[in-house]
C-alpha cells in the first residue's frame, strides 16, 4: 500500500508523532506501514535474524540500534528474510550495507547511513519495548508509516481512504 506522509501529518495532525528526518531509503518500497515491533540491540543481528524469521504480515521491524554506523545490521540477507516473511519494512537507527541488493527487495528500509562492514551475531538485545530515537519514544503495537518524505507514528491506526 502507498502512504503519503504529508497527507497524513495534515489530516491527523494532532494525532500523530514525526520522526527526525535523520533516515534514508535504501529498499524496493519506497512507502510502507504497519503495526511496530520493536528491537533494541547494538552492532548485533543475532536478535534481528530471529524476528524477521517469524510472520511479518502487515508488521514494520523497528530496531534501536544505538545510531552506530560503525557496522550494518541490516544486509541483504536479513532483508530477503524479512522480505520471503511478509514484513512490510524495517526501519533502522542504524546503518545498512550491500544497499545495491537492497534496493531489489520487496521490503521497505529506512536506514541512517551505508557502511560496508557487518555486525557481528550475537543476539544481545531486547524486543518488544520502548525505545526513543529521533525525537520520539516508539511503543510496540504503535503504527509507523514511511515514505520518501518521512516517518510518522500513531498509537491507533491511520484510517488512509
Amino acid at each position: 500500500m502507498e502512504y503519503d506522509t504529508s497527507q497524513l501529518c495534515d489530516t491527523y495532525a494532532d494525532l500523530v508523532d514525526v520522526v527526525d528526518p535523520i533516515f534514508s531509503n535504501y529498499g524496493g518500497r519506497h512507502s510502507f506501514g504497519g503495526k511496530v515491533v520493536t528491537i533494541k540491540c547494538f552492532e548485533g543481528t543475532g536478535l534481528i535474524e530471529k524476528i524477521v524469521e517469524a510472520d511479518g504480515t502487515s508488521k514494520v521491524l523497528v530496531i534501536d540500534g544505538g545510531g552506530s554506523t560503525r557496522r550494518a545490521l541490516i544486509d541483504s540477507n536479513i532483508a530477503q528474510i524479512a522480505a520471503n516473511n511478509g514484513w512490510e519494512g524495517i526501519v533502522c537507527y542504524g546503518s545498512v550495507r550491500d544497499v545495491d541488493a537492497l534496493e531489489d527487495i520487496e521490503l521497505g528500509i529506512q536506514g541512517l547511513v551505508s557502511i560496508p562492514v557487518g555486525a557481528n551475531d550475537n543476539e544481545f538485545g531486547e524486543t518488544d519495548i520502548a525505545i526513543n530515537f529521533g525525537g520520539v519514544t516508539i511503543l510496540p503495537d504503535d503504527h509507523i508509516y514511511v515514505d520518501n518524505t518521512g516517518i510518522i507514528l500513531s498509537p491507533e491506526p491511520l484510517d488512509i481512504e
